[in-house]
């Protein structure tokens, strides 16, 4: 009998326990992860949220990540508690330690960048880390050890620290086309059967799967 793909298992790959999707070990209901999402990474892939930091309830934003993402180890998130003040004369936060008896600022006096965004289909290199706020569009793929403060259109590769655009990934009528598909809201059997499609650039098919028919 023909395996079925399920998102819900802890490690995907047989005999392999580098490997783990996401969505079923998250805990934080901050953190929304697609189906399929893998994280890849030699020590406790598992404990992907270690990877979330500076994320504090009291700020309220949320990671949010779509499905089919390849996430490579050594990936950072940061969050927006990694903020300080900026509007005053020192950026010291002398409100955190003990003896300096400074009271906490209001949440308003800190640079608050709102929910961090990755779409789907996204492919993010090792050591990679996105900065708060940073929308990450479908189809992206992100180069090793880039810092990523700025967002990331569909389809485009981008590297470096501060990242920046390298090139997109195929012309722009095959990037609208791939975003109407919208192929990983299919079903997992209408995926299974187009697999060679999904898998390969011919843009004569992929109009096909666009048609009325389909």
């Amino acid at each position: 009998m023909q395996k079925i793909p399920d998102p819900d298992i802890h490690f995907p790959v047989p005999n392999v326990k580098t490997v783990c999707y996401v969505k079923p070990l998250v805990k934080n209901p901050n953190i929304i992860v697609g189906d399929f999402t893998y994280f890849s990474d030699d020590e406790a892939p598992e404990d992907f949220e270690r990877h979330v930091t500076h994320f504090y309830d009291f700020y309220g934003d949320r990671l949010l990540i779509g499905k089919f993402c390849a996430i490579a180890k050594g990936v950072e998130f940061v969050m927006n508690g990694a903020n300080h003040k900026m509007n005053a004369f020192s950026t010291y936060p002398f409100y955190i330690f003990e003896g300096w008896e400074a009271g906490i600022p209001p949440l308003s006096d800190f640079p608050y960048k709102g929910d961090t965004l990755i779409g789907n289909d996204v492919w993010i290199g090792q050591n990679t880390v996105i900065l708060p706020g940073v929308h990450i569009g479908d189809g992206a793929i992100i180069g090793a050890y880039s810092v990523v403060g700025s967002d990331v259109e569909p389809y485009a590769i981008v590297c470096g620290n501060p990242a920046k655009p390298v090139r997109k990934r195929f012309d722009e009528a095959t990037i609208a086309m791939l975003l109407e598909l919208k192929w990983w809201n299919w079903d997992i059997d209408k995926i299974k059967s187009n697999i060679e499609a999904i898998t390969n650039a011919d843009t004569n098919r992929l109009g096909d799967l666009l048609s009325p028919q389909d």
